[in-house]
Parts: structure tokens; sequence; C-alpha cells
């Protein structure tokens, strides 16, 4: 993650010197931001201080904060270290150039080669193809030659074959396998067939082409007759879901590390290797290798060569091992020269101090840090199996003669037997620490990049479990670090949630007022004071989800349920104590010495962004709407019914049962019926939206009128009344999902699931919340965080027992 899209978290949440912590810190883009604080130029501080005062945020604190960052896996705290570390940029330049010109010295016989007129070039790269054969013939096919459309520089579907003219395709032929001896193994190993088909060379400025001639395939055979290099890592690849089952690395002939490279390649990485652990400054030796390491995928064959593409630096597919059927092999002046010079250029202007960061490497879930130490946490975790970081860092860190533990990696990952639930754990025992040596009262920032629901609801969860209070939760521009809010649960972009660790006398308090009023609205209280007051972008003022009653009461169950708490509030209930309470703005809630800011800086905005709730796909989401709507509009029946069906058209959840809008507007919401005074809602919305109506008594007959069959949405006294009703409805369809002889649900309410779950956690029958559970698809229960942390809980505490 850029360290640009870091920046305004940390300068938010913290004051220069304060310590960040990131424990998944991966290339350490979190310790540049926490330096580039105190060494930001002087427009990105003007830039950022007008935008923050633009959305009514106060001036940032500039400064530089310190750092700890930790990881598992050792290639990236290798990268995070050099890039945190002071060292000598000059230097580290200097023994770059001289290192690459040692190489070229000793090995620059293996990249020369002839033009046509004699000259001696250098070659840049060379490309090799694998060799396949004609199914109908059996004659050798040169992939390359025959396919790659010399005019357009692509690869056709299809082609004739040299030899008897039938139409090919690369499906219809085989790979042809050919036996060598390996050199280190000592037996005979079977690889694909590749021939080196072009060269790409340069005499002075001047670039050229050419096929391989008989003194270019001499040298190639002069190489492979050499012993292989000792630097060189010879490790087995272990049974890894990214080499054995992603892709098949055995069936290209890779078995171990050495087999990834062709042996010219091999030579030059080797001596590359050899001469940057030579050097004697410690700091300098470190950048050496961080330099040269950016060039082991490169100088292997996973780099593919792009006909079209003007650089073959670096073209190996991201986040998989692929061997394609053309290689580019490149030379090292080629691969690194430019890359030296763009890393004296980054790091030049960079004056970051010593002291200023620290890098550990080691599991999230034990870090050595005293309890109560850190002051803020950002962090980008491991999410499901988007990444398979330690299947991807095996080949970097086995020249490192290091390698990641994998046991305690927090992934999903068949060939690890990891699956949600091992990740959720593994995840929470991450969090816990988190918690741990965060101080109270501070916050944490995560990062969410998956699109999978059950990892988000996973997230959350481990979150909770460990003892956080989620306060917002926004989706992420990366480039510029700006954040937009999210209502809903599914997950289509990059989020950000926000979370802080309960302060010290939140938590004690709890201790003796856990299972009361007093305790939820001491929560209350507590909670509101950590969300902010006023949001507000490009002159226009933003609702704050988290401020809403209905948010407030989702976090209030989640504290109480992770800490084993019975809930004494039912949602009504909370809500007509919200009301009571605490002062209420555009239908948010604060606290009354919050009030003045709020009504202060609302009359300086332009407009009010509305939430907007991105689909309705379920009963809960369709509650949603229909309150959003009602609340802005009372409507009748047939005004909202077809809006209803338009919303719903985009794809009602699968397994949920869907009910009938007229019983979901009869179960949760209030129509006027024409008789007696017309309702406050209803008397506004009217007197408003339609001049005939303004300054009409509540009595009047035209107001009744045009009021009558209008359904909205009922005051806190009311819904009290119709959620009695309601959950009595709710636990009758669950308690017919309890007794079903049934081993799986296809259809079923999940309110009704909710409800059921939520009496049976009160009343400490965890079996039944198992039982039930085990009824349901598991995705559909992985998917669903309200039913998630009742099952986790229950789980949890019937193994307790």
């Amino acid at each position: 993650m850029p360290h640009l899209a870091i920046v305004p978290s940390i300068l938010h949440y913290t004051e220069p010197g304060d310590i960040v912590l990131d424990g998944f810190c991966g290339s350490g883009m979190t310790g540049v931001a926490a330096q580039f604080c105190g060494a930001a130029p002087n427009r990105y501080c003007q830039d950022l201080e007008a935008i923050w005062q633009k959305e009514g945020l106060g001036k940032p604190q500039w400064g530089a904060r310190r750092a700890i960052l930790n990881d598992l896996s050792p290639a990236a705290t290798f990268i995070a270290a050099n890039y945190n570390l002071p060292f000598d940029v000059n230097a580290f330049a200097k023994a770059g150039r001289k290192l690459l010109d040692e190489v070229e010295q000793e090995l620059g016989w293996m990249y020369e080669t002839r033009h046509k007129d004699g000259r001696r070039g250098r070659i840049e790269y060379t490309v090799w193809s694998e060799v396949f054969a004609c199914p109908d013939c059996a004659g050798e096919v040169v992939f390359l030659e025959e396919a790659l459309d010399a005019e357009t520089k692509r690869v056709k579907d299809a082609f004739p074959c040299l030899h008897c003219g039938s139409e090919l395709t690369k499906k219809r032929m085989e790979r042809i396998q050919e036996t060598r001896m390996d050199p280190v193994m000592g037996q005979p190993v079977q690889t694909p067939k590749r021939c080196p088909v072009l060269i790409n060379f340069k005499i002075g400025k001047g670039k050229y082409e050419k096929k391989p001639d008989e003194q270019d395939l001499a040298i190639l055979e002069r190489i492979e007759s050499m012993p292989w290099p000792s630097e060189m890592p010879t490790d087995a690849l272990p049974y890894m879901h990214m080499t054995h089952e992603r892709a098949r690395m055995d069936r290209q002939g890779i078995t171990h590390v050495h087999h990834f490279f062709l042996p010219r390649a091999a030579h030059a990485l080797a001596a590359l290797w050899r001469k940057a652990q030579a050097h004697p400054e410690p700091r300098t030796r470190n950048m050496l290798l961080f330099f040269v390491e950016q060039a082991i995928w490169g100088l292997s064959v996973l780099n593919r060569y792009g006909p079209s593409h003007f650089s073959q630096v670096n073209r190996q597919m991201t986040g998989v091992y692929y061997v394609a059927s053309q290689h580019a092999e490149c030379s090292p002046e080629y691969n690194l020269g430019n890359k030296l010079d763009r890393l004296k250029k980054a790091f030049q202007p960079i004056k970051f101090t010593p002291n200023q960061s620290s890098v550990n490497q080691g599991s999230a879930a034990s870090i050595p840090l005293p309890d109560n130490f850190i002051d803020y946490v950002f962090t980008d975790p491991p999410f499901g199996e988007n990444i398979y970081y330690a299947d991807l860092n095996f080949l970097v860190e086995s020249w490192h003669r290091v390698r990641t533990d994998a046991q305690p990696e927090a992934i999903v990952d068949k060939a690890k037997k990891k699956g949600m639930p091992e990740y959720q754990r593994l995840m929470e025992r991450c969090f816990r620490e988190y918690y741990r040596v965060l101080k109270p009262g501070r916050w944490m920032t995560v990062v969410f990049h998956n699109s999978k629901n059950a990892v988000w609801n996973a997230i959350q969860e481990a979150m909770l479990a460990a003892g956080f209070v989620v306060a917002d939760v926004r989706t992420l521009d990366k480039k510029q670090g700006s954040y937009r809010q999210v209502t809903s649960t599914a997950v289509k972009q990059d989020l950000v949630i926000s979370a802080y660790k309960a302060n010290g006398g939140l938590e004690q308090r709890f201790e003796i007022t856990a299972g009361s009023e007093e305790g939820v609205w001491d929560f209350v209280r507590t909670h509101l004071r950590q969300l902010p007051v006023y949001v507000a972008k490009g002159g226009e003022m933003e609702v704050i989800a988290e401020r809403l009653g209905y948010f407030l009461f989702d976090r209030m169950v989640a504290f109480h349920v992770q800490r084993g708490v019975t809930v004494p509030l039912s949602s009504a209930e909370f809500l007509m104590g919200l009301t009571q309470r605490f002062a209420e703005r555009d239908g948010m809630f604060f606290l009354q010495e919050q009030i003045a800011e709020y009504d202060r800086k609302r009359v300086t905005a332009d407009s009010v962004k509305e939430l907007v709730l991105d689909m309705v796909v379920d009963e809960a989401s369709a509650l949603q709407w229909l309150r959003q709507e009602l609340k802005a509009r009372p409507q009748t029946y047939q005004e909202i019914q077809p809006r209803f069906m338009e919303r719903t058209r985009a794809g009602w959840n699968k397994h949920e049962k869907m009910p009938e809008l007229s019983e979901v507007l009869k179960m949760n919401f209030l129509v006027y019926g024409g008789q007696g005074d017309v309702p406050s809602q209803i008397h506004s919305y009217l007197s408003t939206n339609f001049k005939d109506m303004r300054g009409l008594p509540k009595d009047d007959p035209t107001l009744r009128a045009k009021a009558k069959d209008r359904w909205f949405v009922p005051d806190p006294n009311q819904a009290l009344q119709l959620e009695q009703m309601r959950e009595k409805s709710l636990l009758r369809e669950f308690e017919e999902y309890r007794a079903s002889t049934s081993k799986r649900l296809k259809l079923f309410r999940l309110e009704a699931v909710r409800a059921g779950f939520k009496k049976a956690w009160q009343e400490k029958d965890y079996p039944t919340i198992v039982a039930v559970a085990a009824k349901i698809p598991e995705a559909v229960l992985q998917e669903d965080a309200k039913l998630l942390m009742w099952y986790d809980q229950a789980v949890t505490r019937t193994e307790d027992a």
C-alpha cells in the first residue's frame, strides 16, 4: 500500500514522537509514512492542510512518528528494513555500479554476440521458445517461430505445421520433454525442451535483433558444461498451493529452486549475490542484496517474453508461479542498470534519521512489546486466500537461506489444511496481541482488500473477539488516501476499518455494570465520545453512519456478546433510551457537549449527503431501506411497492426466504387509517412538500384524506410494541427450524434465525445455536456478521464448558 495513502491516518490519530505499530508490515510503507510526516515537502503539507480545512478537520501536527514494523516473512522484513533504516545513498549507488561492472568483467563473455558485419555487441536479452510436437506428423514445432505474427507481434490462435501443413493450435500440440543430467542432484531430470530463437543486442547506442548463430550456440554449450555455482540455492520445493495446486511446477521440470534458472542466468545471479555479500559495510551490503534480489524473478524462467513490449525487464506474472512458452532471458545490466538509477533517485531526497524505525521478524500473534505501549496501529493484514505470501516468498527467501514459518500464517490455504475458521482464529490471535500492546483509548486502522463477504466477516469477528470496538468503515482511495463511508455488508472495494481499544475506565466500570442498563448507556456515551462529530467533503456534510440508532445498537450488542454478557435491552427499548438520553440531529445521536460544535459546523454546509443503501438483498437490508424511505417520505402501499420491487430485482439472497412486502410493513411500520389526528411525521412531510397542505391543523379533513393509507416510521413507544409482536412471530418460525428433522434448511428467514440465536444466547442455550447453525449452509453462516458472532461465541462457551 503506498505510503502517501497511510500518511493522513497517521497524522489524524497521532502526534509527533508517538509510536506506530504495523504487525503485518510487508514492504514497510507504514514506517515510511511515519517518517514522511516529519519530512514531507512544503507543497504536500499545504495541499493536505487545505483538504483538511474543507472537511472541517483541524490542522495536522507535522513531525516524524516512530514506527515498529513486524512481519512473519523474512523476505518482507528485509525489504522493510531497507526502506526504513538510514544508509549512505551515494555509497550504495557507487557500490551498485561497481558490482555490475565487476560482473560484466567476469561474465561479460556470456553476453557477447557478433553482428552480421562482425562487430561485437552486448546481449540485452535472449528469447527462448518451448518446442512442441505436431499431433498429426510428430514433427517438432518451435512455438514462437511458427505462432508469432511478425507484423502484429501477437501470438496466432491457429497456424499451419511447417512439416505437414495441418492446422495447429497450442491446445492440440504436446510439449516435448527432454532428459538432462541435473548438475546439482547428479541424476537425470525431465524438462520442457526450449531453444533460443532471438537475440536482442546493443552496439553503442544502436539496438539490433538477430537469430542465434553457431557462435552463440557454442557459448551456451560452454556455459552449460561449467560447474553449477555454489551460491545458487538448491532447496526442494515443498508441497505448496502455488507450486503444486494453482500451478504444477513439476510439469515444467521444476522440483528444486535451481530449476527456475537457465545456466547463464544462474551464473550471473550467483555472481551478483556473491559480490553483494562480500561488501564490508553492513548497511550498504544489505542495500546491495536488496538491489540484487529484485532481479531474482526477472532472471528466472518465470520472466515472460512480450513481443509488443518495449522492455522485457521483470515481466513475470505477479502473484503466481507461471512459466510461459516464451521466455526472455535478460542480462544483469539490462535488468538492473536502470533500476540502480531509480533507487538512487528515490532515496536521495529522503532524510530519515536514525532510531526512528524498528523492524522485527516474527508472528503478529507474539510481538515482543510490553502491555499498553503503542499509540496507534495501522495494519494491512493478509485476507483469506488473496495472496499466498509464504509460497510466493519461497523463491527469494531461498537465496537468503531462510524460510517463512507457514504454520502461524493467517491464510485460507487448502494445501496447509487451513479453512475460514482457522484463518479467523489466527487473525483473532493477532488482533488480541494488537489489543494487548495498544494503549487504552487509542486507535487501530485496518485496511481490507478482499471481495468475499465471508473474509470480511471473519476479520470483523476477529477484531471484536479481541476486544476492539469498530467505529467506522469506509472505502479507500489509495492514491489520495481519502475515504468514503460504507453502510452495506457487501464488499466491492478496498475498505478501511477504524476501531479503538476502550479506555480502562469503561472496562473497569463494565465489570460492575455488565448486563444492566447502566452498562449499556456507559458504553454508548464512551462510544459517542470516540466518533467524529462532523464530516464533510467539498462543502457537503455527510451523515455519520456510526451515529445512527441501529448502528449504535449493533455496536452495543457486539460489545456485550464478545464479553459474554447478556444484552439487557431490545432494539426498540434501546432506541427509546437513545432519544431520552442523547441529543438528536439529522437522525444522528450526540453527547450534549458535542452538539454546539455540530450545530456550528452544520450551518456552514452547502448541502447534506444522505446515506445511500447500495443493495436490498435480504430482509434486514429491506427493513433498512424501508426505514430510510418512509422516514424521508411517508407513502402508500401503491407508491412504495413498485420502488421496493425495483430495489430487490438485483437479486435476493439465494437461501433467504422473501417475505411479502405487506407483511414486512405490518410488522415494522404503522399506517394512518384516516381516523383521528394525522401523525406528526406525515403532517410534517405533507405541509413541507405540498403548498395546499401548509398551515392546516392535524385534524383537517383535507389533510386527513391526503394522509390516509400512508405508511410511516413509528416513534420509539410505538416501535416497542411492534417489535414485541414481530419477535414473537420470528421466534415461532425459528422454533420450526429447530424442530425440523431436515439436515439442511434450503430456505429460511435470516431475521428469524438471528432472533432465535439472540434468545438462545440470553438463555445460555448454546447447544441450540450450534445445532441450528449446522442446518444452515456454511457459506451463509460465514457471510452473515451477526449470525457468525452468535455462533462463534456459542461454540467458545460450549468448548469452555
